[in-house]
């Protein structure tokens, strides 16, 4: 996917350089690397920034500073204030995966839009963009720090986008039908020989609950290939321990 797809994250007016580095963290988690930052408080570069990203150095490296959040996004034609207070604006209000949604459909660059960390988004700031993008959230203790916000927002739009996830990239794929057919077969064998299937009247019906239940999981070839031995074992006459 082109940078120029993905939402560019503004931080406005952040405070400490700790929380600069683990917004860029959570930013590379889900694949955004271009990060803006607008008179952060204490100057850029920022000595605390680099150790609190965790490997996202090259965001900060590449992380351009404005003067003002016109400047930060004047490229951008879709911008969404994060807010979780009522600043006396009024304007249209989505959540993040309404927000990623229209990112993923909508054309033009983006931007997810991130206040200070004592007190978010002034009210100057909220007129200013386009959207509002808030979430649900307890009333009662309504403080996200900035790196969580970043990620809800980042994680959001990855769901959209062609990021892998790991376990499933490394899932191996069903047993073939035949190595299946082996599994049942083999608990079959084990099973008549304890009379497992009497009285005549059920077996039928026995062995396709236990077909039912074997075929039910995915088993990969390794897992079949597992209870294949734990099958064979319990099949071998019991021998004694060496004392």
């Amino acid at each position: 996917m082109p940078e120029t797809q993905k939402p560019v994250i503004v931080l406005v007016r952040p405070q400490l350089g700790e929380n600069i580095g683990k917004a860029a963290r959570a930013m590379l988690n889900f694949g955004l690397v271009e990060m803006r930052l607008v008179t952060p408080r204490d100057g850029w570069p920022n000595p605390s920034a680099g150790p609190a990203a965790a490997g996202a150095d090259f965001i900060l490296e590449q992380a351009e500073v404005f003067e003002s959040l016109a400047d930060a996004v004047a490229d951008c034609a879709n911008v969404y204030a994060t807010t979780v207070r009522k600043r006396g604006v009024t304007k249209r209000v989505v959540t993040p995966e309404e927000a990623s949604r229209e990112i993923h459909a909508e054309q033009g660059r983006s931007a997810f839009v991130f206040g200070p960390e004592r007190s978010g988004l002034e009210t100057e700031d909220v007129a200013l963009c386009r959207t509002i993008l808030t979430v649900p959230i307890n009333p009662e203790f309504g403080s996200l720090n900035l790196a969580q916000a970043v990620i809800l927002c980042a994680y959001e739009w990855s769901k959209g986008a062609t990021l892998v996830q790991p376990t499933q990239e490394e899932a191996l794929p069903p047993a073939p039908q035949d190595q299946l057919e082996g599994l049942i077969a083999h608990f079959e064998r084990l099973l008549e020989a304890k009379n497992y299937f009497w009285p005549e009247t059920r077996a039928e019906a026995n062995r396709l609950t236990l077909r039912n239940l074997l075929t039910k999981p995915a088993w990969n070839h390794l897992e079949v290939r597992t209870l294949r031995g734990v099958l064979s074992t319990l099949e071998k006459e019991r021998r004694p321990r060496d004392s």
